[in-house]
Formats: C-alpha cells, sequence, structure tokens
C-alpha cells in the first residue's frame, strides 16, 4: 500500500525527476519528468505536488493512489 507520507517526501526529494510518479504509478508523467529535468519546470510542479499530497486526507489519497489495492483486499 502507498503511502501518503512517503510520495510526498520523494516529491519535495526527487521531484524534479520524478521518483514520486513512478512510485504513485504514473510512469508516462514520470517519464516527461525525466525528459524535462533539465529546466526547472518539473522543480517548481513538484514542490507544488508535494504540498498538495502533505495536505490531502488520507481518504482521497487512498481513493486516489490505493484503489486497486483496496479493491483486492475486499
Amino acid at each position: 500500500m502507498k503511502s501518503k507520507v512517503s510520495a510526498g517526501i520523494l516529491a519535495l526529494f526527487f521531484g524534479f525527476v520524478g521518483v514520486h510518479k513512478f512510485y504513485l504509478g504514473q510512469r508516462t508523467q514520470g517519464i516527461l519528468y525525466i525528459l524535462f529535468c533539465w529546466t526547472f519546470i518539473p522543480m517548481i510542479v513538484a514542490f507544488v505536488e508535494a504540498i498538495r499530497l502533505f495536505s490531502m486526507s488520507d481518504e482521497d489519497f487512498d481513493a486516489r493512489y490505493n484503489k486497486a489495492m483496496i479493491q483486492q483486499s475486499l
């Protein structure tokens, strides 16, 4: 099960290369971060995403990123 705190920390420290996107299962977006890591755009977006992840409720995070895990346990 994916952790909200882990995703936020990855976005904060390694977000400029999209590590948090790969962790959350969004490979296409992660590849785009790698392709544009030489610009400052992914760094800025990752910082905003880190704030969004930290401020998101646990229920919202689970519904969005752990949906497959929750469905398997039912």
